[in-house]
């Protein structure tokens, strides 16, 4: 069987949880992904063999608008997850993050409207709302580039917004708040507090008074499936998120008393964001995505957790926790 679903940045945290859970559910699936002479398939050689045997491997950069054009062949539905999104990362080279997402998302629109208007559920991110002006944050709360990453993705969506106004592609934006679960880099705040806790005796973490709304990836992916085959959302941005908030160092404390280690808690300055970029404050309002797609998170902020320290556990070779990951 053909595979008929496209989704780029195919070998990522997210983009490997999204792959399977598409296969599971019957599609078999296209997986782009950035080649690499490593022939390193990113997370989906976690993935079973029966499941590896439903995917077809395309590698390429989503810069190249050719590759791009070839991967969108014969697709129905394409879900673009692919960019590079370290925050920390944008500071030091913006230009790679912009031209990665920025260029990216064009290619992967064009090639959608080139098949003759394929569906695109493109990725967006809660960072393009900045500090919350209100809370909790809806769809129409204004957009804030508090960071080169949060900037290149404002342009994207409203790249994948004018695609659906000018030329009629249906396209939907999902707007994750911060996913957390099994896989995830310690480029993010979770796994960063997971790995130092099971493995040293300090855990060093930056500013600990901003406040998130964490959902654990299992929740994600199925908001993603129900948007690729919904038509009440082509057009719309759909927030994602579970509408519960917590501070960094609430979630550290709760992280450590899951593992269960005497560990001290350390704040470093040498992590924050420059100040003027750090976001202070996200917190879903997902009424939409529960009105629209019928979505609600099914697994909680605790049970996500637990799962995520059992995995990391199990897999403590893939980390290093003796430096700081941007």
């Amino acid at each position: 069987m053909k595979p008929t679903v496209l989704v780029t940045g195919a070998g990522g945290f997210i983009g490997s949880h999204l792959v399977e859970t598409l296969i599971r559910n019957g599609d078999p699936v296209r997986c782009f992904i950035r080649y690499n002479s490593r022939g390193d398939f990113g997370f989906l050689s976690l993935a079973s063999e029966e499941m590896q045997r439903r995917m077809e491997i395309v590698q390429g950069d989503l810069r190249d608008a050719d590759a791009v054009e070839q991967a969108a062949k014969d697709m129905r539905v394409i879900y673009h997850l692919g960019a590079i999104i370290p925050i920390p990362y944008s500071y030091v080279h913006p230009r790679e993050v912009i031209e990665a997402n920025v260029m990216g998302t064009l290619n992967v629109l064009t090639a959608a409207r080139k098949q003759g208007g394929v569906r695109v559920v493109h990725t967006s991110t809660s960072e393009v709302y900045g500090t919350a002006r209100y809370a909790p944050i809806d769809e129409a709360h204004p957009l804030q580039g508090q960071s080169p990453y949060a900037a290149s993705k404002i342009a994207a969506d409203k790249i994948a917004e004018s695609f659906h106004l000018s030329y009629d592609l249906p396209v939907t934006t999902v707007r994750p708040f911060n996913t957390f679960g099994p896989r995830q880099s310690t480029r993010a705040i979770i796994p960063t507090l997971i790995t130092q806790a099971l493995t040293e005796d300090r855990v060093l973490v930056g500013d600990l008074t901003p406040v998130r709304d964490f959902n654990y990836v299992e929740n994600l992916t199925d908001a993603f499936v129900r948007a690729g085959t919904c038509d009440a959302v082509v057009g719309e941005v759909i927030n994602i998120g579970t509408g519960n908030e917590i501070s960094i160092g609430d979630l550290a404390r709760r992280v450590i008393a899951i593992i269960g280690r005497e560990v001290v808690l350390v704040e470093d300055s040498q992590r924050f964001r420059p100040p003027r970029s750090e976001v202070r404050r996200l917190i879903a309002d997902a009424r939409r995505a529960e009105t629209l797609l019928g979505w609600k998170p099914t697994v909680s902020l605790d049970e996500g957790l637990t799962r995520t320290i059992q995995w990391i556990s199990h897999h403590i070779d893939r980390y290093r926790t003796d430096r700081y990951h941007i």
